[in-house]
């Protein structure tokens, strides 16, 4: 039995995942703090709210999908009610898994993953990282809670920050850009909701076949690029006006806040 703490947008998009990848309704407990919301996700996918310590008795797996500020508290909760034969995947944000192991029962297996809103729509991109506890059948049964909402790959604890820079934060990056490239359309002369269009739809595009093709980046971009071209001339603004070390900066920013978090 999987149990999903905190049921916001990213633990509904796992229950929802779950569901979807042929688990039983019966077998999936979420806990809410807010009633309304506890009796919406309970009408909508037909699983039971419980208590975060009915859920630690009960569920084999338990989920952690607080905020990173709420994590405390919860683990007070958990200290003494989590069975070493339990396995805790938490998605908080910054919070490494040493911290959660600290707060429980000697010897409980806690698996790290960093997932990004992709989930939303079944396009995740979340990294599986293992605890002291953890071991590969652990890892494994994280990875099958993922999988139904997008693409799960394996890495140490030490990448994670840099998971969360690259593409933990970045759906929005990507959102940025839409945003200043429609802005640009309409600087152009085209109407908001078609210069929207035209952009959300080369971005999907451009990400099919970067996915699909196995061509390198720099491979695709020149195919686009003709000599002398307007491709060439808007390329060469954008490295004028530092935005590929803008960027490289932005990561490192981010990276770095991720591990003053876990500090």
């Amino acid at each position: 039995m999987i149990a999903v703490i905190g049921a916001g947008k990213m633990g509904e998009a796992l229950i929802s995942g779950l569901l979807k990848a042929g688990t039983s309704p019966d077998d999936v407990l979420i806990t809410e703090r807010y009633e309304a919301r506890a009796q919406e996700l309970t009408q909508r996918y037909g699983v039971k709210a419980v208590t975060n310590a009915e859920a630690a008795k009960l569920a084999d797996t338990l989920v952690i999908a607080v905020k990173p500020q709420d994590m405390d508290a919860l683990l007070g909760e958990l200290s003494t009610s989590v069975a070493p034969d339990r396995l805790i995947v938490t998605i908080a944000a910054g919070v490494p898994t040493s911290t959660i192991e600290k707060r429980l029962v000697e010897g409980v297996p806690v698996v790290r993953v960093m997932p990004n809103t992709p989930a939303l729509v079944g396009e995740a991109m979340s990294a599986v990282a293992a605890g002291e506890h953890a071991k590969a059948e652990h890892l494994e049964r994280a990875e099958d809670i993922f999988r139904p909402v997008g693409k799960v790959i394996r890495l140490p604890e030490s990448q994670l920050d840099a998971v969360t820079a690259l593409s933990g934060s970045g759906p929005a990056y990507v959102f940025y850009l839409v945003e200043a490239m429609t802005d640009a359309g309409i600087l152009l002369g085209l109407p908001r909701s078609v210069a929207h269009d035209l952009i959300v739809q080369t971005v999907v595009g451009a990400g099919a076949m970067l996915r699909d093709s196995g061509e390198h980046p720099v491979t695709l971009r020149e195919a686009v690029t003709s000599p002398a071209g307007t491709t060439i001339a808007a390329i060469r603004e954008l490295e004028n006006h530092g935005v590929r070390a803008a960027f490289l900066a932005a990561l490192e920013a981010a990276r770095d806040r991720s591990r003053e978090l876990a500090r």
